[in-house]
């Protein structure tokens, strides 16, 4: 459990630990960075002890919670502890989870039996998309009944068109928000980071202020930005240090999400 540096959420938490590496936005993992500082393996999938997942249980005032921060919450390696997991979620009606994966086709197999035709009320669900060629996680998002849907382009590693559509229907229209972050790293060894042009930044947001109605959240600039930029915050998260067309931190409202959906 962790509260630190976290600009979009109160907490983060985790069911389980360890991952696989899938596309190219999972290369220079911060998660397998951490594991290999500490002479660990980020590929070893394992769970976290129930006595500490209970803690939640004990957060009695409304918050938010990114869960499973270091992982993945849909892995196929975790469908045996999902349904605790699932559990812990219905019974904390009062925190919102942020539920972010690289793997949406495997939601919709993975949802707990009362998830019902707009989902948990507390659940938020989101997908990674680093690259053009991923978009189609948002596609497979958009089919899953849920309160409140996002993509998170962190680390962005090229220009993205938010505004595709198929069969004339735009997929961002299901979404509500939007997260912008670059990459993280180190100057050398293995896990470094990969070059990140401002202007992919200012389309994104044109885009989507302009001809959308989703929320934007420009996290941070990143490990390239930051160096070129001569920035002084350590990953180029100090919003002050961007031009001014940059900065933008919404959160989506979701007292107009529910009216829109007649709730």
């Amino acid at each position: 459990m962790n509260n630190k540096e976290i600009e979009l959420t109160d907490i983060s938490f985790s069911f389980w630990q360890g991952c696989t590496k899938i596309s190219s936005g999972c290369k220079y993992c911060n998660m397998f960075r951490s594991k290999a500082g500490k002479n660990e393996d980020g590929s070893i999938i394992r769970r976290v002890g129930d006595g500490f997942n209970c803690k939640l249980y004990s957060f009695k005032k409304p918050c938010t919670v990114i869960l499973n921060q270091n992982s993945d919450f849909f892995l196929e390696e975790a469908d045996e502890w999902r349904g605790f997991a699932w559990n812990v979620i219905r019974d904390t009606p009062h925190i919102t989870y942020h539920i972010l994966t690289k793997i949406p086709e495997r939601i919709l197999e993975c949802l707990p039996n009362d998830w019902g035709k707009t989902g948990y009320s507390n659940v938020w669900l989101g997908v990674s998309i680093e690259e053009q060629k991923y978009f189609h996680r948002a596609e497979s998002l958009a089919q899953v009944p849920c309160k409140l849907r996002f993509i998170s382009a962190e680390p962005l590693l090229e220009e993205i068109d938010f505004l595709m559509a198929k069969k004339s229907k735009r997929i961002i229209d299901e979404f509500d928000w939007v997260i912008l972050g670059g990459e993280l790293g180190n100057e050398c060894g293995e896990y470094g980071y990969r070059p990140s042009e401002i202007a992919w930044y200012e389309r994104a947001i044109n885009d989507l202020k302009s001809q959308s109605n989703v929320a934007v959240f420009m996290k941070q600039l990143g490990s390239h930005l930051r160096k070129t930029m001569k920035l002084k915050h350590y990953h180029g998260g100090e919003l002050d240090e961007w031009p001014s067309s940059l900065q933008i931190r919404e959160f989506p409202d979701i007292n107009v999400k529910l009216v829109k959906q007649g709730i």
